[in-house]
């Protein structure tokens, strides 16, 4: 019964929404969100420049093409996993 009451004394204590520290956020978090929002739209801008230099098929039995895009590959990853 006495940890119902201090949980209860506990939740009334966090909901209180007056007192002197209620409301000031600070510019600096501010600033962080968008930082850290301006950073991934960079990221999303970023991959998508990457991924359009890929070909748009892979094709197995003539990797030439494909290996325009790359610096080479050490051969078929389907016979390297058996």
């Amino acid at each position: 019964m006495s940890a119902t009451l201090a949980a209860a004394q506990l939740t009334d204590v966090l909901a209180k929404t007056e007192g002197p520290e209620f409301g000031k956020a600070s510019p600096m978090g501010l600033l962080v969100v968008l930082l850290l929002l301006a950073g991934t739209v960079f990221l999303i801008w970023s991959m998508n420049r990457h991924l359009r230099g890929l070909p748009k098929k892979f094709d197995w039995d003539n990797p030439e093409a494909d290996q325009a895009a790359d610096d080479g590959t050490d051969g078929d990853p389907r016979e390297q996993s058996r």
